[in-house]
């Protein structure tokens, strides 16, 4: 029998490939890895669960080795994964071993978020994924028959001590839903403590710092968000990917009292991440802000080559943060 050769409509290296029949292709995906009840290395344990049905929203939990099982009580980390929107899932091999390297080290319940990709799934849907799921983690402060409670959380997640954390895609994920928290609140009164960034996709028009002026709709920032989110009012100037445009909210209303930013030298974003920094710094905001420059490294190193030295080193500076 021949072999039937789909046709491309469009495709996005080394992301998405996508076919004129509908379906999609992930090019950039690390491999799907299940759950470990006790990871080897770090004594983490992990879980997936279902936040909701309808829509479909999921995550994995992990837990630290804990000296007192029955009583002890840690920060909550609520993470979200990189990936542009469109590749890279909280079950990935990548993230996995990041998040059980992290949360050791932090001594931290996480909850990394499984929200839906596009392009089946255009933005916004991302944000209100997240957004619904960190509404989730809080309602277990609320007592409550509503939710199903996680016993993970009931048992070992002080609700004082919340914190949000993201790269790349999922760093700006964390900067919309801290905006939004800030303006809305959260089930319960529960407060977000800190967020770190870590080499958040920001973009925009205009170039700043070192970014190159020409072509700048043919690279792959402006060629990401026209695929995730096509509709986006102002397009690459949405205030969505682009904080600094024109109407864009003021960061002094960030929902949090201290912020992470992290920036890498050799990654193409970093001018924008620092650019946010300072924007935060200068801003009313009441909160602390602290600015990571990691010197000769890329985009998301920390996950990418996890296990190296400079990876290593920042991890542990996440980890810091969250034990602060």
């Amino acid at each position: 029998m021949a072999s039937i050769t789909k046709e491309v409509e469009k495709e996005l290296i080394p992301f998405v490939r996508l076919y004129k029949d509908g379906s999609v292709e992930r090019l950039g995906n690390s491999p799907y890895v299940p759950p470990s009840p006790q990871d080897t290395e770090t004594g983490v344990s992990s879980k997936d669960i279902t936040i909701s049905q309808d829509p479909s929203i999921s995550a994995r939990l992990y837990l630290p080795k804990l000296n007192q099982p029955h009583h002890q009580k840690l920060p909550i980390l609520i993470y979200f994964h990189g990936g542009g929107f469109c590749i890279e899932s909280a079950f990935s091999s990548d993230h996995q071993r990041y998040l059980n390297s992290l949360v050791s080290q932090a001594q931290v319940v996480a909850v990394s978020v499984e929200y839906r990709l596009a392009p089946e799934h255009l933005l916004p849907i991302a944000y209100e994924d997240s957004w619904a799921a960190l509404q989730w983690v809080a309602s277990h402060f609320i007592d409550d028959n509503v939710v199903i409670k996680e016993p993970w959380l009931i048992n070992h997640g002080d609700f004082n001590r919340v914190f949000l954390g993201g790269d790349s895609a999922g760093a700006n994920i964390v900067h919309n839903i801290a905006l939004r928290a800030g303006v809305e609140g959260l089930h319960g009164g529960v407060r977000i403590t800190g967020a770190f960034l870590t080499h958040p996709f920001f973009w925009g028009l205009k170039p700043v710092g070192s970014e190159y002026t020409a072509e700048r709709e043919k690279g792959l920032a402006y060629s990401i968000w026209n695929l995730v989110y096509p509709s986006a009012p102002g397009g690459i100037d949405n205030p969505m990917i682009n904080p600094f445009s024109p109407g864009a909210p003021s960061l002094a209303g960030l929902g949090c009292s201290r912020l992470l930013v992290t920036v890498s030298e050799k990654d193409r974003l970093r001018d924008r991440g620092i650019m946010y920094y300072n924007a935060a710094k200068e801003s009313e905001w009441k909160g602390e802000v602290e600015l990571i420059e990691v010197e000769g490294e890329g985009h998301a190193f920390q996950i990418l080559d996890c296990g190296t030295e400079n990876a290593n080193n920042l991890i542990k500076r996440l980890a810091s943060f969250l034990l602060k």
